[in-house]
């Protein structure tokens, strides 16, 4: 029997300890000579990145000794923190930015120098006949901007740093062997651009010693993103290009690019960490590819030579992270209705099978909330997209009448996505009787290039426009309340969160997660793979100066005029600290109430299990104490100023 209760307090079983505990981040599977391998980063070990295998007759082991964390720092995200190639093991170690050759029983040996972790590798890719490992070398043992190459290293070979094979860039990527080891592709691309921008697929021929012929251009360019080139196996050159506005898979042909299969649909996503994967090649004939079409992904075979694309019926919604042998795949699935999964596939029979879950689901099915694909009308001719997920909890229903709290949620990057995937962390909301809208905005990826192109020069407000307009459609169709609509986002999704409470005045509350909220000082201040990202999206620094002031919510602060809660890791490279302490600094002296939390050991992203609940109980009782419900969990120990 329901039990009446107002929107917001809700008694639910998903906890803030079932949020983190239940869980692992899954990541990058792989197959080799039959075992599986993949990242597992573990709350509960601190944020702990693990590799983990699993044989062929279901035993599974952690690869990777205490404390050792697979993960690099190559422009700050990372990817490609491991590769495996005919039993050989190579990761880098978060703690020295080192590369590790792993054996088995827990035992690392060091490959790479010690270099005080100014050496860092990523994008690792092994030799299957040689004893040597291509890789992204981020080199900041200089002055100023780190220097980006490719390298070979020599694994017989002790504290090699690597031997440089492409430079001359900014930033290179994907280095990718031929079968026959006589040609090495990869990827590059310059300031302002980033890699959804503008790349280069470069091709050069290699010989067995590491001497490389003269490199030549095969793709790609001014207008143009290229993403995973890869090797069929029969030696020919496959990559994922958006010259049609899509990102579809091409062959390199003698007359230019051919298109495989070309449909209004995304093949890829945006390179925000290195070694993104998503085709691979079943054999000679056919592609096992995965791709998005309306926010939702799919996976399917392509006959290469018709190309005809037959899409299998399987329990999941996301999918990334294809890796192919022997004519099994091994993937990340996700889906809305249970934990995120590395899956095997074997395509002929279409039987799938779970080798690992994120977590086993804590509580019965009929407390998640499903999401709902809207799209709705945002600016002139112009509709944008999200998810609404409506409150959801099987013991509890409102009075009538009542509409739910509305969280509008902005995603990061801006250049991403939000998913479908199951998030306990968003079900933590809508089981306790708040509806969730997760906006695709302009700018977002999946939707084809025009569409994250309608934020060129409109950060801040093209994507505040689509949450606002997001959080309006859903009050005209009833489903929210117009009196109590919060929005939260974290990193480039805090800076659309602080714009919307700053230049508008809809939303009644708000949390920034490590969010934005100085234009000028994230130009002058962040990393090198974000240091110009500003150029398209606002305009170049210093030149349009005035406009990063314009569109900077710590200059504008008396325009606000609603509640405010800040989550900021101590150790951010990307957003550093000082950005949200401005803030909250100004809203003190406003009078605004307004409460910070900050975490030590916490970098871009908070990775610690403890971190991520006290952030979840601070933010319950922070939108329940401002304005004026008693939630059913207990209050966090949460000071609120000028309240």
């Amino acid at each position: 029997m329901r039990t009446s209760a107002g929107y917001g307090t809700w008694a639910s079983p998903i906890t803030a300890e079932a949020v983190t505990a239940a869980q692992v981040g899954l990541a990058q599977p792989s197959l080799d000579r039959g075992w599986s391998y993949w990242l597992e980063a573990r709350p509960e070990e601190g944020g702990r990145t693990v590799l983990v295998r699993r044989a062929p007759g279901g035993e599974r082991a952690d690869v990777t000794p205490a404390p050792f964390s697979v993960r690099t720092r190559v422009h700050e995200y990372g990817g490609g923190a491991y590769g495996v190639r005919d039993g050989v093991v190579v990761a880098a170690n978060f703690a020295d930015q080192r590369l590790w050759r792993l054996q088995p029983g827990g035992r690392a040996a060091p490959i790479t120098p010690e270099s005080g972790a100014r050496l860092r590798y990523a994008d690792l890719e092994l030799d299957p006949a040689g004893n040597r490992l291509f890789a992204v070398r981020e080199d900041h043992r200089g002055g100023g901007e780190p220097v980006n190459s490719i390298v070979m290293i020599d694994l017989d070979r002790a504290d090699d740093a690597g031997r440089v094979l492409a430079s001359g860039h900014d930033f290179f990527s994907s280095p990718r062997l031929s079968p026959d080891r006589r040609q090495l592709a990869w990827l590059s691309w310059d300031h302002p651009d980033m890699p959804w921008d503008a790349t280069e697929l470069w091709l050069a021929e290699i010989d067995g010693s590491g001497q490389t012929g003269a490199a030549r251009r095969v793709a790609g360019g001014a207008g143009e993103a290229i993403v995973q080139p890869a090797w069929s196996p029969t030696g020919e050159l496959y990559f994922v290009s958006d010259r049609t506005d899509w990102w579809n898979i091409y062959r390199a042909g003698a007359d230019g690019p051919v298109p495989i299969c070309p449909m209004a649909a995304e093949f890829a996503g945006p390179a925000w960490t290195l070694g993104g994967r998503w085709y691979g090649f079943l054999s000679a004939d056919v592609i096992l590819a995965c791709y998005t079409q309306d926010g939702r992904w799919h996976l399917a075979t392509i006959a290469i030579a018709t190309g005809q694309l037959s899409r299998l019926d399987l329990p999941y919604t996301e999918w990334s992270g294809v890796s192919v042998a022997d004519g099994r795949a091994v993937l990340r699935a996700g889906a809305p209705d249970r934990p995120a999964a590395i899956v095997l596939l074997e395509p002929a029979s279409g039987a799938v099978s779970e080798l690992a879950r994120a977590g086993d689901l804590p509580v019965d099915p009929a407390y998640l909330a499903h999401p709902q694909a809207i799209d709705f009308p945002s600016g002139p001719g112009e509709t944008a997209h999200a998810f609404y997920y409506p409150p959801t909890n099987p013991d509890h229903s409102a009075p009538a009448g009542q509409r739910p709290p509305l969280i509008v949620k902005s995603h990061g990057g801006p250049t991403g996505s939000t998913s479908s995937e199951l998030r306990l962390s968003l079900q933590y909301w809508t089981s306790r009787g708040f509806a969730v809208c997760d906006v695709n905005y302009g700018g977002s990826t999946g939707y084809g290039r025009a569409y994250r192109e309608r934020l060129y020069g409109r950060w801040g407000e093209v994507d505040v426009l689509d949450c606002i307009n997001a959080a309006r459609s859903l009050v005209a169709d009833g489903q929210a309340d117009e009196d109590r609509l919060m929005i939260t986002g974290g990193s480039a999704g805090g800076y659309t969160t602080l714009c919307a409470l700053t230049f508008h005045d809809l939303f009644d509350a708000g949390a920034s997660h490590y969010g934005v909220s100085d234009l000028e000082a994230l130009a002058k201040e962040t990393h090198k793979f974000e240091s110009r990202y500003l150029d398209r999206l606002v305009g170049p620094w210093p030149e349009a100066a005035e406009l990063y002031r314009a569109r900077s919510p710590i200059h504008h602060v008396d325009r606000l005029s609603c509640p405010i809660i800040f989550f900021q890791g101590l150790e951010d490279a990307v957003v550093p600290p000082n950005q949200a302490e401005m803030m909250v600094e100004a809203l003190r002296k406003k009078g605004m109430p307004v409460a910070y939390l900050a975490f030590a050991g916490e970098q871009h992203g908070f990775r610690k299990a403890e971190t991520i609940q006290t952030v979840l109980r601070a933010e319950l009782t922070f939108y329940g104490r401002v304005l004026g419900f008693e939630p059913a969990d207990p209050p966090a120990d949460l000071a609120i100023e000028n309240l």
